[in-house]
Order: structure tokens, then C-alpha cells, then sequence
């Protein structure tokens, strides 16, 4: 290939390495900041989204782990324009990249690729953040699929990311084809798989709307678990049904993972997750509560009951009702609520409001607002002298949220961690679309697609440095070569292993996840979270490369 013709394929696109910090708070409100030197201006061959995949893996890890524009080379769109978005490589997830690069083994290069979304992945506002995720997702899905109509795609996420993940392919899913579809045709989304679902809904198995939502997504044979019983509890936001995509989902929640598996009746700690994704989380852990924090909480909350009164102010028969404040607060404290939209609460009787004055039913109003506090909060008490923090968390990879990746039980019919199944699914559905067939509803997976799944996670990881990329020179003879930041290679945990860190989400967890390996740089170690377990332990990556382990959470709503 000619210089002319290189350049034409992968475009030039400038990074300029600022000065980077990453803010990481701990469950005692401690934080700190890594810092990286400034860097003059570099230039770096990217990979274009016009360099075509017969599959592409759209990852969404979790907080913290995200690429950063500056320090990651990104992708380009079709004019050489920088998109929120990295290859897997430019950036690396200690949690996600077991799963996204299963498949690359067994297709030739060029044929598969991964694919991390940068978005804030933090807590100064929750709901921000996981909007401008979904908003990245599906910008780089459309580029995609503009660029390469023939590409096929698979969803993943993990925590926050999760939650992303979920609002994307409810969308898709749900999409109208009428004037075109708004980011891809479902047809072209072989799977989505989300760890940690925050919006998981009660009785939900890991295969939504499959054939069989407790065995197997459709089209792939390989059971993940004997037996149907459902994880209890459900996840900590609302979520809705994936249309299309149903079949195609999986959606893995842990016992006493409480982003996913919250109890019910616990709706004073719903209140408190509810409002949680609407304030600066990262500020509250950082600095406890200061004018500012306290400020910003107290808005929040003078919102949220304005709107209350507003909400009951709206139903002239309220006083008639069954519904309590309680019930009003919740409501109005979601941050998907929309005044208007709800309909008017039920009467106690059939009397008309008009023909009795609002007082009479004042004792009844009493009544149901004590009784209804009862009843909604009875596993309230239990859930908080549970220690959740320790229950979700835990130091040293012993929390739930980290059971996805060392929640295999061969010997009571789950042969495969959830982590490996996955990868498992993903390797088939990618060797599908490269032989071009339709998603078969009755075709099993080979020793392949399994073995491939336990292997993948033992490939080296790439760490990057948080200074700018270095410019290499490539070959007039290669195709699809990218240049990435300076790396070392640290081992990848084993998939039987369990990572150690997090990015939570539930109604008493933060969703954080800072990994020992970014593209960026990772934190120092805190005071709860260690790197993934492992019976090897990682190779220290040189002085010139900052690198840490992750850092402990705090107790707040889905991620």
C-alpha cells in the first residue's frame, strides 16, 4: 500500500496530554488525585470507524474506567474527528476485557474488534453521567453502522456501565422503524450482556425474554445453570422491557449483590438511593458534609418535596386516596419522574371527593401513612444492620458485586463462571457473523467457543501511561496497525479468579470501579478494595508508568 493510500485509511488525528487527574473516594470520605506531568503535542495513527469488523463489542465499563480523551488514542468517525470511544488495548478493563476479547482467538485479525465508550463513569451526578453514556453509546453505534452497514454488534456492560447498557438496548430495542431506525436496526445486535444490572426487575432470570430465561440466551445451547430459581430481590433503579432485543439479553445479578438484588420493602433506603443519584456522590466522599455538599443535598431535597406538593396538588381526590406521602416522595424522587405523567392515585371508596370535604378523611390519611411506613420498610432495619457496604463490597474481592467472575459451581450444574459464559456467547455470536449466518435458535456452542472463554483472560492486559501517545512509524504495508500509547504488559486475572475492585451500584453502594490498569492512569490503593485476586500476582509496570491499585467505594445508589 502506497503512503497516499495509508493515510487515506487511517486518518491522523492529534492528542495533546494534559495534565490528568482521577478523584477516587472511599468509604470514609478520603480521596486523592493522580497527577500526570504535562506533555507537548503528539500525533498518533488511530483506527477509523471506516476500518470494517464483521463484529464489533460496544463496552461500557464501570466507574472510573473509562477512556479519556488526551491521554487515550480514540477512535475516529469516517472524517478523522475523534469519537468518545477507545479500542480495547488503547484502553484495558480489568473486569470487562475478559469477556470483550474472547473472541478475538478465534477470528482472524481485523475481524473482530472491542470497543470501550468514554463517558464521565462517575458520581458528581449520577444520572449525568450514565445519560452521557447512553448518549456516547449511541453515537458511536450510529458512526459504526454508517460506516459499515454489514457490522454486526454485541452490547456489554458492568456496573454503571451496566445501567448504560440497559437504556441503550431498551432504545434499540424498542426503536421504530418508520423513518429509519435511530441508531441501528436490532436485527444487527446479536447480544447484550449487562453484570450488575440496576434496573433488573424482580423475578427477572439472567435470559430475559428468552426461550428459557433461566438456562440459555436463544440460539445458544449451553446451559449456564441447572435449575429456575430467581435471584431475589430486584436492582435499585426502573427499568423497562428490551422489545426486539428479547432473547438476546443476559442480565447477571449475585445473591447479595444489592445494585441488583435489593430487597423490597425498603423504601426509606429506596428515598435515599433515589436522591443519591441526583447530588455530587463524588464531592460528599471527598470532603463529608461542608456548606457546599450540604447545599447541594439541601436543593436536591427542596426539589424533590416542591415536587411532591406539586404531584398531590395535581389529584384534587388525594385525600381519598390509598396513596401515602411516602408512595409521593418515592414517585417524585425518581430521577425519570415527570409531573403529569402519573395517574391519579385510587379512592379509598366510592364517595365522590367533591361531595365530602377533605378532612373527613384525614384519619385514614393518618392511618395508612403509619401503616404504609411499616409495611414498606420492613426489611429496611435488616438490610442497613446488615452492613451492606461488606455484603456488596467487601475488602479484598469478598463483597457480591464481585461474584461474576468466580461464581462457577460445577458441581451443583454451573459449570462456567458468569464471566466465561459470556465470553463464550460472545466468541459464538462473533464466529456467526463471520460466516455471515443468522443467529441459529438451536445451534451449540463447540469446544471453541469454550475454550476460548477460559483462555482469553489469561492474555497479557495493557497498561498505558497517562502521558501523551508516542508517534511510531508504521509500514506502508500495514492495514489496519494502530499506534497506542507507550504500554507495558501486566498478566490478566484468571477468569476463575475474582477481581477485587468495584464500580457499584445499589441502593447502599457506590458505583466505582477504578482497576488496577487504565489508559489513563489508576489510583493509589485505599482503604478497602485490592487488586484482583490472584494466586500470581501482577508484574510491577516500570517507574515511567503510573499505575495503582483501585479504591474503595462508598454506599450509594446504582451504577
Amino acid at each position: 500500500m502506497n503512503l497516499r493510500a495509508f493515510l487515506a485509511k487511517h486518518r491522523l488525528a492529534s492528542a495533546v496530554a494534559a495534565p490528568a487527574a482521577l478523584g477516587v473516594a472511599a468509604i470514609v470520605a478520603a480521596a486523592f488525585a493522580v497527577t500526570s506531568e504535562p506533555a507537548s503535542p503528539e500525533y498518533t495513527l488511530t483506527t477509523s470507524v471506516t476500518e470494517c469488523r464483521e463484529m464489533v463489542t460496544i463496552s461500557v465499563a464501570g466507574r472510573n474506567d473509562t477512556p479519556v480523551e488526551g491521554t487515550t488514542a480514540m477512535l475516529l468517525d469516517a472524517n478523522g474527528n475523534p469519537l468518545p470511544a477507545a479500542l480495547s488495548g488503547d484502553h484495558s478493563s480489568v473486569w470487562v476485557d475478559p469477556v470483550v476479547n474472547a473472541p478475538r482467538g478465534d477470528l482472524a485479525e481485523g475481524e473482530y474488534a472491542a470497543v470501550y465508550i468514554a463517558y464521565p463513569a462517575d458520581m458528581s451526578t449520577y444520572e449525568d453521567a450514565v445519560n452521557a453514556g447512553v448518549a456516547n453509546t449511541q453515537q458511536v453505534m450510529r458512526e459504526i453502522s454508517a460506516a459499515c452497514p454489514d457490522t454486526k454488534f454485541s452490547i456489554v456492560g458492568y456496573s454503571e456501565g451496566a445501567d448504560v447498557v440497559r437504556r441503550v438496548a431498551e432504545g434499540i430495542g424498542n426503536d421504530s422503524p418508520e423513518d429509519g431506525y435511530s441508531v441501528v436496526d436490532p436485527d444487527d445486535v446479536l447480544g447484550v450482556v449487562m453484570f450488575a444490572d440496576a434496573g433488573r426487575a424482580a423475578g427477572d432470570g439472567p435470559f430475559i425474554g428468552a426461550e428459557d430465561p433461566f438456562a440459555n440466551p436463544d440460539g445458544f445451547d449451553q446451559q449456564y445453570q441447572n435449575g429456575a430459581k430467581p435471584v431475589s430481590g430486584k436492582g435499585v433503579t426502573t427499568g423497562g422491557d428490551f422489545g426486539a432485543l428479547n432473547g438476546k439479553i443476559a442480565s447477571f445479578c449475585s445473591e447479595g449483590d444489592l445494585t441488583c438484588a435489593a430487597p423490597e420493602n425498603i423504601s426509606l433506603l429506596q428515598l435515599a438511593a433515589n436522591v443519591g443519584r441526583q447530588i455530587n456522590v463524588d464531592d460528599l466522599q471527598r470532603d463529608g458534609l461542608t456548606p457546599a455538599t450540604g447545599q447541594d443535598m439541601a436543593f436536591t431535597l427542596g426539589r424533590i418535596a416542591m415536587a411532591a406538593f406539586s404531584d398531590i396538588g395535581a389529584n384534587p381526590n388525594w385525600m381519598a386516596s390509598d396513596e401515602t406521602f411516602l408512595d409521593v416522595l418515592l414517585k417524585v424522587s425518581d430521577p425519570d419522574y415527570t409531573p403529569g405523567e402519573s395517574k391519579a392515585p385510587a379512592k379509598v371508596d366510592s364517595i365522590a371527593a367533591e361531595q365530602v370535604s377533605p378532612l373527613a378523611y384525614l384519619p385514614q390519611k393518618v392511618f395508612n401513612e403509619i401503616i404504609g411506613l411499616i409495611v414498606t420498610n420492613q426489611n429496611t432495619i435488616p438490610v442497613a444492620m446488615s452492613d451492606p457496604y461488606q455484603l456488596t463490597l467487601g475488602p479484598n474481592g469478598t463483597g457480591h458485586h464481585f461474584d461474576y467472575w468466580r461464581d462457577s459451581d460445577a458441581a451443583n450444574g454451573k459449570p462456567l463462571t458468569s464471566a466465561e459464559y459470556a465470553a463464550a456467547w460472545l466468541t459464538h455470536l462473533a464466529k456467526q457473523a463471520q460466516a455471515g449466518e443468522q443467529a441459529d435458535t438451536k445451534s451449540a456452542p463447540d469446544d471453541a467457543d469454550v475454550a476460548a472463554a477460559l483462555a482469553a483472560p489469561t492474555e497479557p492486559a495493557t497498561t498505558t501511561t497517562a502521558a501523551a501517545p508516542s508517534t511510531t512509524k508504521t509500514s506502508a504495508t500495514s492495514t489496519t496497525k494502530t499506534t497506542a500509547p507507550a504500554t507495558t504488559s501486566t498478566p490478566a486475572t484468571s477468569t476463575t479468579e475474582a477481581p477485587a475492585t468495584s464500580d457499584v451500584t445499589a441502593t447502599t453502594e457506590s458505583p466505582a470501579t477504578t482497576p488496577p490498569s487504565t489508559t489513563t492512569q489508576a489510583p493509589e490503593p485505599e482503604t478497602s478494595e485490592s487488586a484482583p485476586v490472584s494466586t500470581t500476582a501482577p508484574t510491577t509496570t516500570p517507574a515511567s508508568t503510573t499505575t495503582a491499585q483501585p479504591s474503595s467505594t462508598t454506599p450509594v445508589p446504582a451504577s
